[in-house]
């Protein structure tokens, strides 16, 4: 979308930050907000962390002697010395102090699994093909991606899971206090292998279990097929990545060929986010002018992203569609659209995740995720928790072959 207006952003400074949601095919971190086009963004790299028995004196009356007798009390009397390895029992206990801020989005990540976010945002996937997250406290399946094992399992979007077993791994544990690292590290593995979960659906009497075989999975950011004869573009878009832009452009060019096209769905079931730009960039090929997202880093610190208007598809009728996979920069693009009365949603209510969180790569190969905002749409919904509420409910209904949610959303354009 090169010839979109970067929107104004009136930031003090551009941060790179991520909407988080955890992506278990292998994409650890499915929504880098990588700023602005056209601006820098930065990652904190932080010093070497040497361990000194020494109380920080900017920490008032914190006691850390417990800290030291703790691991004095480990490197005397524990059995097995080769499991008292120094890095990782500071690991674990950095992990401990982050996970009790009580957000399980703000997340410590040891080189290990760090490893896994960067080369999961290089592009190398392999696994189950599920996005995961939290409904409250407990682990639950945001969406299967097209194509994927997960989806070939007959895994829902909503699906709360309960218990991972890897064999080959040796791992064989329920969800409850699971942190997100830990859940992606468990359920992913290399293609080829398999691994066993157990979830509960809503409507079921009993837990569902599950045995699936990862693969490697190549997902498409964006799917155009035509319906009504041509005269209704069916847009899917499966995630804001960084080949989303190219896709999309070729989308809007073989759209832009058949003056047939009188209407457009937007599709952004299953659509567990991605890079922020994106939302605002396809919000500005719909709207003539508006805000898109209000940032929060305080309640008194607000900033807005807005578009100028000069996209391509400003006044063409437009209905979009969401479920409860739909999270993210996807329910951003869909509450800009529906606040500013540019569109119908239908569907049904999204997954809630209003947050943002920065990441930081701290030396040594270790990474910090911090939630440094939340966001609002144009007219100040959080959607955090209890999402986006559609303008017309359609629930799924599985047992049927018909796509009951697209021909609703084809029924609303009234072409």
């Amino acid at each position: 979308m090169n010839n979109l207006p970067v929107p104004k952003i009136p930031f003090a400074s551009i941060r790179k930050t991520l909407l988080f949601i955890i992506v278990a095919l292998g994409i650890f971190s499915s929504g880098y907000l990588v700023g602005v086009r056209g601006y820098k963004g930065e990652l904190k790299n932080f010093p070497r962390v040497t361990i000194e028995r020494q109380v920080p004196e900017d920490k008032g009356e914190l006691d850390f002697s417990l800290f030291w007798k703790v691991w004095d009390a480990l490197n005397s009397s524990y059995y097995d010395k080769k499991k008292l390895i120094p890095a990782n029992m500071v690991y674990g206990a950095i992990e401990g102090m982050v996970s009790a801020v009580g957000d399980p989005y703000t997340v410590f990540l040891a080189p290990d699994k760090n490893k896994v976010v960067q080369e999961d945002l290089l592009g190398t996937f392999e696994g189950v093909g599920i996005q995961i997250g939290f409904k409250g406290n407990q682990l639950a399946v945001i969406a299967p991606l097209p194509g994927s094992p997960a989806e070939e399992a007959d895994v829902k979007a909503g699906d709360y899971i309960v218990g991972i077993k890897d064999t080959e791994k040796a791992i064989e544990r329920g969800t409850v206090g699971i942190s997100l690292a830990d859940a992606v590290q468990a359920i992913r593995g290399p293609a080829g292998s398999k691994v066993t979960l157990s979830l509960l659906r809503e409507g079921a009497n009993e837990s569902i279990v599950v045995e699936i075989t990862r693969k490697a999975i190549d997902v498409p950011s964006v799917e155009l097929s035509f319906e009504e004869e041509g005269k209704v573009a069916h847009i899917k878009l499966f995630k804001f990545g960084g080949e989303t832009d190219a896709e999309w452009e070729q989308a809007v060019s073989e759209i832009l060929k058949k003056p047939e096209v009188k209407g457009l769905v937007l599709d952004l079931r299953n659509n567990p986010g991605g890079y922020l730009q994106g939302a605002v960039d396809i919000a500005g090929e719909f709207l003539k002018a508006g805000k898109v997202v209000v940032i929060e880093e305080r309640a008194e610190a607000k900033d807005s992203y807005t578009v100028d208007g000069i996209g391509r598809f400003p006044s063409t009728p437009l209905v979009v569609l969401v479920n409860e996979g739909s999270a993210s920069a996807s329910e951003i693009l869909a509450g800009a659209l529906k606040d500013n009365k540019r569109a119908k949603i239908v569907g049904e209510v999204t997954f809630g995740k209003g947050t943002i969180q920065e990441p930081q790569q701290i030396n040594g190969g270790a990474g910090l995720h911090i939630t440094i905002a939340r966001w609002l749409t144009p007219n100040g919904t959080w959607v955090n928790e209890g999402g986006l509420i559609p303008d017309v409910e359609v629930s799924d209904n599985p047992d049927s072959e018909e796509d009951e949610q697209l021909q609703e959303a084809i029924k609303q354009l009234s072409l």
